[in-house]
């Protein structure tokens, strides 16, 4: 292992799949809060055009003038959506749709145009759909890392404008914040993201890293500093362990590893994230169905001994079966355990019996007024 992290071009993609990782999710966590997961697809097909421009302006595949191309039809595209919602009815879904479409489908006209060109030059540039992560340069990353870089400092400078921004965009306006010119900077610094990651997973697959790792940070925390952190951190993980696995399992893509590996790290953070994943909400239910059981049969035995004037009345395990329908000897176990019940002889039957302690008097008596009366 040590072995082939000395490797140079392993440690390079590993570099830029880190770079995407940092900046994707920390960019990403606006667009999810924002609800435009559409956006990062939105943003990442309109690239395409951008990046077969910045090639017919250089001649060859120039990595600056291919990002250069693919930021400006990026965030024109974003800024096309901005325009159709705010000048026509268009829903925000109904704008990113056709800006996704109309991008994409022109990318794919230039790209075939310039397959069809006879530039010698032009060959791999279709990689830029998938990615193809063992092209990148240690030339790139300075490239990568000066993009990822400049977006964090502009999340930076302007981090409360941003969450305001975010989370309540209408109190924003009335203390005067520009709100357009901040949601075309979001936008904008989403664009940013995508061109990090267009050599790396391409344009087809950079959706999942502006998505995934916020979505996943988000089942974590309550707050805006913790899911931007904790997005970074997955973001970063995911692109690692996707160049890592690639380079020992030859013949795989690192693109697609990448997004497969953030994919599992939102699978584990909905089911097991504290409080939002799914596991924990069915283990809350289940102890709430068993708090329930109990606060029942409690009330059960207060009631019959309410009903025969005597505290220490004794309840037959299989009147308290018949009346609730089901088994009762756990739930009566457990409320053992806790000293609210014991077991006693009632002569001359021999079935188990059932009565309230001190302990379980004083909170059937505590539940009997939190309902207000009703079944205690």
């Amino acid at each position: 292992m040590l072995a082939l992290l000395n490797d140079y071009t392993i440690q390079t993609v590993a570099m830029g799949a880190a770079l995407l990782g940092i900046s994707s999710g920390v960019l990403g966590c606006f667009a999810v809060l924002r609800r435009q997961s559409l956006l990062g697809d939105t943003l990442s097909h309109a690239a395409l055009p951008g990046v077969c421009l910045g090639f017919l302006f250089a001649g060859s595949r120039e990595i600056g003038s291919i990002l250069v191309g693919a930021l400006l039809t990026g965030a024109a595209a974003a800024l096309i959506v901005l325009l159709l919602t705010r000048t026509s009815r268009l829903k925000t879904d109904a704008a990113l749709g056709i800006a996704l479409s109309v991008s994409f489908a022109l990318g794919v006209v230039l790209l075939t145009y310039i397959q069809g060109s006879g530039n010698a030059s032009q060959g791999g540039l279709d990689s830029f759909l998938f990615g193809q992560a063992a092209a990148i340069l240690r030339s790139d990353l300075w490239i990568m890392g000066g993009i990822a870089g400049a977006a964090l400092i502009l999340v930076a400078l302007l981090w409360k404008e941003f969450k305001l921004v975010s989370f309540d965009p209408g109190f924003a306006v009335s203390l005067g914040l520009p709100v357009v010119a901040l949601e075309i900077a979001m936008t904008t610094m989403v664009a940013l993201a995508v061109v990090v990651g267009l050599q790396m997973v391409g344009v087809v697959l950079m959706t999942a890293m502006i998505i995934a790792p916020a979505v996943a940070a988000r089942q974590w925390t309550r707050s805006l500093g913790g899911m931007v952190v904790l997005s970074a951190v997955f973001g970063t993980l995911a692109g690692v362990v996707g160049a890592v696995v690639s380079a020992t399992a030859r013949g795989l893509a690192t693109g697609p590893l990448i997004v497969l590996a953030v994919s599992a790290i939102v699978l584990v953070s909905l089911l097991f994230a504290p409080e939002r994943g799914l596991a924990w909400a069915a283990l809350q239910r289940w102890r709430n169905r068993r708090g329930l059981e109990g606060r029942q049969v409690l009330a059960t035995l207060h009631a019959m001994a309410t009903l025969h004037g005597d505290r220490r009345y004794p309840v037959e395990l299989g009147a308290l079966d018949a009346f609730h329908g089901t088994a009762t000897r756990a739930t009566l176990s457990r409320l053992e355990a806790r000293g609210l019940i014991r077991p006693v002889r009632h002569e001359p039957e021999t079935t188990p019996h059932w009565e309230l302690t001190q302990d379980g008097l004083a909170e059937a008596r505590r539940l009997d007024h939190e309902i207000g009366g009703g079944m205690l």
